[in-house]
């Protein structure tokens, strides 16, 4: 089972906040660095999105909308049921954190890469993926108004306004631009993914370093995050279980079901770690560690159903003569090529 290298550097990243937080008029170059920082990440996912392959992808809605379900809907009413846990396995601002996973959009290239080992329908899990980082931008705020309101550390309206600004517009102006340095993005891609996972790392400095000045971290034990991981591995077994079997109820077909698994089940950290640090502030350390832990263990599990997946026989002939034989045959090649 893999342990995602760039959850020890996250980890590291958090370490390093602990023995040297930032403090004062570093804490206020951190902080300008760290909105700067996410201001330019979703810039560079504006350019990213292909307008015409999220048009393509809409052919397929039906899919994208059960993604779109499991991710904006099931998920956070699961987040709500999880409030009956408060005191005794969760405290409150754990809580807080476990509901925000709950609200963050779905993965892009986990989904992706589980998708295809698995032999699924990868340019659905592309378009789903694509869809739901989008939508989150707008719907991730919104849920969370509703449902953590002014409870999560000075959330108001004026984090909304922030989300706009920090978020919505840098990502609009992507679009407005991709036209003309699309191309260049695309020619750097692995060198501006480090500008991307840096970033990241600069929010969760900026974030823990805020958390260890104001103390908040002597609010966990270890029986708490032990209680955390407990509810965590369940509400990973509930999606898992309900997008698979959800999307036999559905009636899509094998690689779809594949799709919608990976993508309905999953969270960003990419995307919720910089909305968790303009969305809780100072309170942001405790909202993204229910995330950072969800992000792992879900790459760990999904890593062995996607092994598991690709050993299974294809639907070749369901019966004798059927007409559709190579017509199945030839979907379950092509997505072994892609």
């Amino acid at each position: 089972m893999p342990i995602d290298p760039y959850i020890l550097l996250l980890l590291g990243t958090v370490g390093v906040a602990a023995l040297l937080p930032a403090r004062g008029t570093g804490a206020d170059v951190a902080s300008g660095a760290s909105t700067a920082a996410i201001a330019f990440l979703f810039f560079l996912y504006g350019t990213r999105l292909s307008t015409r392959e999220a048009v393509e992808g809409f052919k397929h809605w039906r899919l994208h909308t059960t993604v779109l379900a499991c991710t904006f809907v099931v998920f956070p009413l699961l987040g709500l049921a999880a409030r009956g846990l408060v005191p005794v396995l969760l405290t409150h601002p754990l809580y807080q954190g476990l509901l925000f996973l709950t609200l963050v959009p779905s993965t892009v290239q986990s989904s992706i890469a589980f998708t295809s080992i698995a032999r699924g329908n990868v340019p659905a899990a592309i378009c789903a993926g694509s869809f739901s980082s989008l939508a989150g931008i707008v719907i991730t705020p919104l849920l969370a108004a509703a449902l953590i309101g002014g409870n999560a550390g000075g959330f108001s309206a004026d984090s909304l306004l922030k989300i706009v600004l920090q978020l919505l517009v840098p990502f609009l102006a992507g679009q407005v631009l991709r036209r003309w340095i699309g191309g260049f993005v695309t020619r750097h891609k692995q060198v501006l993914g480090y500008v991307d996972r840096g970033s990241i790392l600069l929010v969760v400095y900026t974030a823990f370093s805020e958390g260890m000045v104001q103390g908040i971290w002597h609010q966990v034990s270890a029986v708490r995050l032990a209680g955390l991981l407990a509810v965590e591995a369940v509400l990973l077994a509930v999606m898992l279980t309900l997008t698979w079997y959800g999307g036999k109820a559905l009636r899509f077909d094998r690689e779809d079901r594949i799709a919608i698994q990976f993508a309905g089940s999953k969270k960003s950290l990419a995307s919720g770690l910089p909305m968790a640090g303009v969305l809780f502030g100072a309170h942001a350390s405790l909202a993204v560690l229910p995330l950072m832990l969800f992000h792992q263990m879900q790459l760990m599990v999904c890593a062995v159903i996607a092994k598991r997946r690709s050993h299974d026989p294809l639907p070749e002939v369901m019966e004798a003569g059927a007409p559709t034989a190579g017509s199945r045959t030839a979907v379950g090649t092509a997505t072994r090529s892609g």
